[in-house]
């Protein structure tokens, strides 16, 4: 789960991304960071691979671990799609119907473990 200090500053994010604002690459980093670091908490393992460009990139959830290569499930997003779904305002499904999150293979509906706030 996010921190409370966290969960403020990604409501602070939104509202500026609601306010057709560009937040600063640092600031907006810093919630990624922060909704990965809660994710890696509650959905340990290496299984899946999730990319937030040009931010980071975690891998995630219990399972066949993976180590060179392409890995076998993939979900990419960018950082609004990413803090939306952190804190509930838009659902995995939402997002995959909208384009802005793809998933691919084994495991890669990571829809259980959001919101996180």
């Amino acid at each position: 789960m996010l921190a409370p200090h966290d969960r403020e500053s990604l409501l602070a994010l939104l509202a500026s991304y609601h306010a057709g604002e560009k937040p600063e690459r640092e600031r907006e980093r810093a919630a990624v960071k922060a909704i990965l670091a809660a994710l890696s908490e509650v959905a340990p393992g290496r299984s899946v691979e999730l990319r937030i460009p040009p931010h980071a990139a975690i891998q995630v959830v219990a399972g066949h671990t993976h180590r060179r290569g392409t890995p076998s499930a993939v979900v990419e997003t960018d950082s609004r799609t990413l803090v939306a779904l952190a804190l509930g305002e838009l659902t995995w499904a939402q997002a995959v119907a909208g384009g802005s999150l793809v998933a691919s293979g084994e495991r890669s509906d990571l829809s259980a473990y959001f919101p996180l706030a």
